[in-house]
């Protein structure tokens, strides 16, 4: 997984991280709460991290130690997002 997106996004869903991924891996469904990036089909270009006015999105190796959970979370969602969904409500509460 390439990049991650940690808890500054959560209830700001701003976008434009979806806007400009080249290959849109970066997915967001109404009620969610963040975005998430698919670890499988991100391409490691880094596009997202400056669009990102939150500045949520990190490279894996730089997400710091407390949103480290956040990367299982990415990869949840495209495996059972209902799990995804409950641990952002549980990281955000």
């Amino acid at each position: 997984m390439a990049f991650v997106i940690a808890a500054p996004c959560v209830d700001h869903q701003d976008q434009e991280c979806m806007a400009v991924c080249p290959v849109d891996c970066i997915t967001f469904d109404a009620g969610d709460r963040k975005a998430y990036i698919d670890p499988d089909a991100c391409i490691e270009c880094g596009s997202c991290v400056p669009a990102c006015p939150q500045n949520a999105i990190y490279a894996v190796r730089d997400l710091p130690k407390e949103w480290a959970f956040f990367a299982e979370v990415d990869r949840g969602w495209y495996i059972d997002p209902v799990w995804a969904r409950a641990a952002v409500d549980e990281l955000a509460a």
